[in-house]
C-alpha cells in the first residue's frame, strides 16, 4: 500500500497503560521519498519528533523521543501499520517499545483534518 503522510496530522484514539499520548495530542507529519518525521505536542507531551522510514509495503518503523509535562526526556521504536478506514482517512496500528525499561504496548492514531 503506496501512501505519502506528507502534511498528515494524526491523533491518538487508544493507548496502551503504559503509553503518554493521548487524543489531546496531535502529530504533524512530513515525508520526503522513503524518509518520514513528525513533530508531536499536546496533553502530556510538552514536545516530540519521530524520524524513521516508509516501508514499501507502507508500514513505518521509526524512533521517536519527547520530553512530557514531567520533565522526563522518553525515547523509544515503533513499527506502525496503515489501515485505510471507509472515509478515507488513515488509521496507524502501532506496536511500540519504551527504551528505559523496555515497556511494550500498543496505540492507534487515526488521521485529523
Amino acid at each position: 500500500m503506496k501512501i505519502n503522510y506528507h502534511k498528515k496530522r494524526f491523533k491518538a484514539v487508544t493507548n496502551s497503560e503504559h503509553g503518554e499520548v493521548d487524543p489531546q495530542t496531535i502529530f504533524h507529519y512530513s515525508q520526503e521519498g522513503d524518509v518520514l518525521w513528525a513533530v508531536y505536542q499536546g496533553s502530556s507531551i510538552k514536545l516530540g519528533t519521530i524520524t524513521g522510514l516508509v516501508k514499501n509495503d507502507g508500514t513505518l518503523e521509526f524512533a521517536y523521543q519527547h520530553v512530557n509535562t514531567e520533565g522526563d526526556i522518553r525515547s523509544g521504536k515503533c513499527i506502525s501499520t496503515p489501515e485505510i478506514l471507509e472515509d478515507g482517512r488513515i488509521q496507524l496500528r502501532e506496536a511500540w517499545q519504551w527504551n528505559d525499561g523496555g515497556e511494550k504496548g500498543e496505540s492507534v492514531l487515526e488521521e485529523i483534518g
